[in-house]
């Protein structure tokens, strides 16, 4: 899978970070935080994209991937609140209270086209449950932004769950059927992800 992206490298202090962001943000996409859960909703563009960017940050640990999917004046829904997505490999050990500061500094970036492979990895779920298991996600919410954090092996086994949505919810929407996939790998504090597929867009508003 090819699509363009901008890498940005502003500094902080003496540090210099990478951040990547899709050249266009994925157009139909919604990620939602309420009480309980977290809620994405995508079309079969945005689910490919955002797939896409998943396996990215499998395969570049030294970079934030930012996916902005909020929307100027988003308020959200009652009780729930309208997120951007940070993915970062564990080993950055950014903290994201520094992540607004960090935003504000981004500046044009330079475009770059990126190849990631879309394979979808067999997944032992049963090493999944070892208490010794270190490949699992955590997540932190900071400045409107979902921040995941984990390893390449957690990125790159679940990247699959955009690609199937996308592969197979344009086909199951059509006969009026919901089709959604589940996002875990997540620590015991983690919440899963849960991926909707859905092609009911007016203008910016959420799916209904």
């Amino acid at each position: 899978m090819r699509f363009p992206v901008t890498v940005h490298r502003p500094r902080l202090g003496p540090r210099e970070f990478t951040v990547i962001r899709p050249a266009r943000p994925p157009e139909h996409a919604l990620l939602v935080e309420d009480d309980r859960f977290l809620n994405a909703y995508v079309d079969r563009p945005a689910a490919g994209l955002i797939g896409g960017l998943w396996g990215l940050a499998a395969t570049s640990p030294r970079a934030l991937v930012h996916v902005p999917l909020r929307r100027a004046g988003d308020s959200g829904d009652a009780g729930a609140r309208r997120l951007d997505l940070v993915l970062l490999h564990h080993s950055l050990q950014f903290a994201p209270s520094r992540w607004k500061e960090l935003r504000g500094r981004l500046g044009a970036g330079h475009r770059r086209t990126v190849t990631v492979c879309t394979d979808r990895p067999e997944i032992d779920w049963e090493a999944l449950h070892h208490a010794e298991n270190r490949d699992l996600f955590h997540q932190h919410v900071h400045a409107e932004t979902l921040f995941v954090t984990g390893s390449a092996r957690a990125f790159r086994e679940t990247a699959g769950h955009f690609h199937d949505v996308a592969a197979h919810g344009p086909g199951h929407t059509a006969d009026n059927r919901h089709y959604c996939a589940q996002l875990g790998h997540g620590d015991d504090s983690a919440r899963d992800i849960h991926i909707e597929y859905s092609d009911a867009w007016a203008g910016e508003a959420a799916p209904r």
